[in-house]
């Protein structure tokens, strides 16, 4: 089986047929099906980041009531900034549109200071959507992104931005800062964040007549009824004021098939098949709203999540996110959310793990070997320039885990563990699993030594340390041997047995001596790096949705010359 049940979006195709479908095999269904019957450009859902508007969210478009039509005024919402291949000197920003822009053309304005000054016409993306449904018929729909790169600018400084369409609309001025350039003498103490698996909140507003509660976030055992722990979570990483954020996959969760219930994208609010009509488009729409606060001027940089893989479009599922976001363009070809980037001496690794995972096999293999390939090769030239220190590589499905439902990735390891190994990777910071855990560092497979709360770790010598930190707001998940963190400590954190997915998709057992701190709620990772002259060292500081610590690791490397 392809697709065991609730591993990938739910998109309309029949549950027999879609379990052992690629990607690219379900895209080519739901094609076929479209054909067969054909929508009214008229009858398209239209517009995006208004939806957000009729919700109550009109002060992020400067307090316009705008509805969903063709002719309310265009604004522009759901900001977000990214790197491009060279972190130091690009930027990539981009944002929604409240509507079709038609012939108006829409302009990023942009400077050194918040006079600006220069002006760049950006590019529209269209995103067509249209879907089975539960009634017989298509959900059609239409977003539009806007796009615009920024290049030639000088390292960690800031660069000023707003928003401007040609019939007036103008948004507020933002900045976001360049990464600070990998040269020794230039480097100063940074801080970035990460987590996964994030979602929603809030019901999107469109298509109308859903019930409350469909496509948020599904509640966690324990979790009170008015929880928003996506929002706490944002609200914390937005308080720790990072240089960049790094998101390892599962990213808004448009489908509902990751927490089940009775919430279903269907005329009457109600699911009489489980595997129609689970996609909705628009909660995009709500996520880059929710998201903006931080992603409006902190890079926020993306790995694809089984989750992220939507069926209804093409390039293995990957095709809506290609219009929504801009990803740097230094991997492997056909493999674009597969890149790397430098911030001072630590260099950054985004892998595409749905190529490698046994657990979740929709789109294993698709690059034909060139991302392995990729990796190893970036890896050996990240460790042999003298101006990178650390190694940090984020996906989502684990190579080791122990929470319940996802635990660790056969194929992921077999992967990349070795190379890990090989190239002294510092840190692998996971999702996949809702919740948090870090292993002591390991080599071969083996814990080397046990590292428990406010430990040094030499990771030359001792070895790579593996987070998982998939408590980014979707429900949070369990682990079988119970909590164990700073207060809450257990004197033996050895788990007896564990789930390992196979070359045959089936879950084994294992035993996992490694695993030295579980959390199962709600958290991220605030990670201070000190680059030094003669050693740096790098505090990765476990962080709960209240801003609460609980689990710290030192990690210091003598400088290379």
């Amino acid at each position: 089986m392809l697709n065991p049940h609730g591993t990938v979006p739910r998109t309309g195709i029949p549950a027999h047929l879609a379990a052992q479908m690629t990607m690219d095999e379900q895209y080519e269904w739901h094609r076929s099906y479209v054909r067969r019957h054909r929508v009214s450009r008229r009858n398209f859902l239209r517009g995006s980041t208004a939806a957000a508007l009729a919700a109550g969210l009109g002060a992020a478009f400067g307090g316009r009531g705008v509805a969903y039509a063709d002719d309310a005024p265009l604004t522009v919402g759901g900001r977000r900034v990214g790197y491009g291949t060279d972190a130091a000197s690009q930027l990539r920003f981009s944002a929604q549109l409240s509507r079709n822009p038609g012939a108006t053309k829409v302009f990023l304005e942009h400077g050194p200071t918040p006079a600006l000054g220069g002006t760049l016409e950006a590019e529209v993306r269209n995103l067509v959507t249209q879907l089975p449904r539960t009634d017989g018929g298509v959900l059609s729909a239409e977003q539009f992104y806007v796009h615009a790169p920024v290049d030639g600018l000088p390292g960690r400084m800031p660069h000023f931005y707003r928003w401007r369409t040609a019939d007036g609309y103008v948004s507020d001025v933002l900045s976001a800062n360049t990464a600070m350039p990998s040269a020794r003498a230039a480097l100063l103490p940074f801080r970035f964040t990460m987590m996964g698996d994030q979602g929603i909140d809030d019901t999107p507003a469109q298509p109308g007549g859903m019930p409350a509660g469909a496509y948020r976030n599904k509640y966690g055992e324990g979790d009170a009824p008015s929880s928003r722990n996506a929002e706490n979570i944002q609200r914390q990483i937005v308080a720790s004021n990072p240089e960049f954020h790094i998101l390892a996959g599962d990213i808004c969760y448009a489908d509902t098939s990751h927490g089940g219930g009775p919430d279903w994208f269907v005329p009457n609010g109600k699911a009489g098949r489980e595997d129609i009509d689970a996609y909705n488009p628009f909660v995009w729409d709500t996520y880059l709203q929710a998201i903006e606060s931080s992603a409006g001027h902190v890079p926020w940089m993306f790995a694809t999540g089984n989750h992220d893989m939507e069926a209804v479009y093409g390039n293995h599922g990957y095709g809506g996110l290609m219009a929504r976001m801009d990803f740097p363009d230094n991997g492997p070809a056909g493999c674009p959310s597969v890149y790397s980037f430098t911030y001072g001496n630590v260099a950054v690794l985004s892998l595409d793990a749905n190529e490698v995972s046994w657990q979740v096999r929709a789109n294993l293999g698709y690059s034909g070997g060139a991302q392995n390939s990729w990796v190893e090769s970036t890896l050996a030239a990240y460790r042999a320039n003298p101006a990178i220190d650390f190694i940090v590589c984020f996906f989502h499905e684990c190579a080791y885990a122990t929470g319940i439902g996802g635990a660790s990735d056969g194929g992921v390891r077999g992967a990349w563990a070795d190379l890990f190994d090989k190239y002294q990777v510092d840190l692998v910071l996971q999702g996949h699993n809702h919740n948090f855990e870090r292993t002591d560092p390991m080599r071969g497979g083996s814990p080397t030594k046990a590292a428990p709360d406010n430990s040094i770790v030499y990771p030359d010598t001792d070895g790579t340390v593996y987070y998982v930190v998939g408590g980014g707001g979707a429900a949070h998940g369990t682990f079988a041997a119970g909590d164990t963190y700073r207060g809450n400590e257990k004197p033996d954190t050895f788990v007896p047995e564990s789930t390992l997915w196979g070359a045959d998709g089936k879950d084994g057992k294992e035993a996992a001596p490694w695993s030295r701190v579980r959390f199962s709620r709600y958290s991220f990772i605030r990670v201070d790096v000190r680059p030094g002259v003669f050693a740096s060292e790098m505090d990765v500081i476990a962080v709960d949705e209240f801003g609460r610590e609980f689990d710290k690791v030192t990690y210091r490397r003598t400088v290379s010359r």
